[in-house]
């Protein structure tokens, strides 16, 4: 029998398993998206694993986890501005707009660093943007990649997206080096391939990093060598981000014992409106015990001449307490 003994400070291994929260990755390029996830899962023994928005096999970069009851609350951290550092590819047009698709067209013309600044601005500010057929958006309940896979193109419609501002990097004849600043749901690829339309010498993407996805930067990411490595506690603790800190964004509502005690029981407790911290209707809130621990999220709604808290996602946590009472 073994003697070992956990490491001073060590959380036991059912509080890591039971850990809810936020895991970020250092995804490697040639990996996909799930894959990682699935190797979080592994690791962290628990189905309930989803990621809070994709890269695509050939880019590398932040990819954001949400980890237990974080996944029920995942469009809380969706939607937020990403930075993207990439290479576009002077001269070549692709069908998948990157290098890894077939080959269009080719084209002698180069850009002058005049021009390219030019397009460049052309193509910041609020934009609408046809999604690439290699795409994960469904259309007629498929996949566009299938779509494309079969080598079927199917007609697609613009979506809004925000460029908020491009950073021009190292310049040549073939290749333009950037960072990129925008909304969530733009495709890189896709303001590459348009950049070289613009350009008229055309352009493909080569390669894309991930920087950052509001509020977290790659720099606070787990290595992938690390995930790979499986220690569930050094994951949790070194790289994980706790619910409670994850939700530290949303507006919050203090309960006491006994309001806590109905969120538990899915009911919605009275606030007084001086205690309530946006006005009802306004925004998603948080409702935490008084330690700070989240038990809900939802919505304050009017009532009558008073405000009354509406939980949508009621955390197990609250749950099996508020059921104890």
């Amino acid at each position: 029998m073994s003697t070992a003994r956990p490491r001073a400070g060590a959380r036991p291994v059912a509080a890591v398993l039971d850990w809810s929260g936020l895991l970020p990755v250092d995804k490697p390029a040639g990996v996909t998206s799930h894959d990682v996830v699935d190797r979080a899962r592994r690791a962290l023994r628990t189905r309930a694993i989803g990621h809070l928005g994709t890269l695509d096999p050939a880019a590398s970069g932040l990819l954001v986890l949400a980890v237990g009851a974080a996944t029920r609350c995942a469009v809380v951290w969706q939607g937020g501005r990403k930075t993207y550092a990439g290479i576009a590819r002077f001269g070549v047009v692709t069908d998948s707009q990157d290098l890894d698709g077939r080959v269009l067209e080719t084209r002698e013309a180069r850009p002058s660093a005049a021009e390219v600044r030019a397009a460049v601005a052309a193509l910041t500010g609020d934009l609408q943007q046809v999604p690439p057929m290699v795409s994960a958006i469904k259309q007629g309940g498929e996949r566009l990649y299938k779509l494309a896979r079969r080598g079927e193109t199917v007609e697609r419609e613009a979506r809004p997206v925000r460029v908020e501002t491009w950073r021009i990097g190292e310049l040549s004849s073939d290749e333009l080096r950037f960072e990129v600043d925008c909304s969530g749901g733009t495709y890189v690829r896709t303001l590459v391939h348009d950049l070289g339309q613009a350009l008229g010498c055309g352009a493909a993407l080569t390669g894309l990093r991930r920087l950052r996805s509001e509020p977290y930067s790659l720099e606070h990411a787990c290595p992938w060598e690390t995930l790979l490595a499986g220690e569930a506690a050094e994951l949790v603790e070194r790289w994980g981000v706790p619910l409670d800190r994850a939700l530290e964004t949303l507006p919050a509502l203090i309960l006491d014992a006994e309001a806590a005690a109905s969120i538990g029981h899915g009911q919605g407790p009275r606030v007084q409106p001086a205690a309530a911290p946006v006005d009802a209707g306004a925004r998603s809130v948080v409702f935490r015990e008084a330690s700070g621990r989240a038990l809900a999220l939802g919505e304050l709604r009017s009532e009558g001449d008073g405000i009354r808290a509406r939980p949508a996602v009621v955390f197990p946590w609250a749950v099996r307490e508020g059921g104890a009472q």
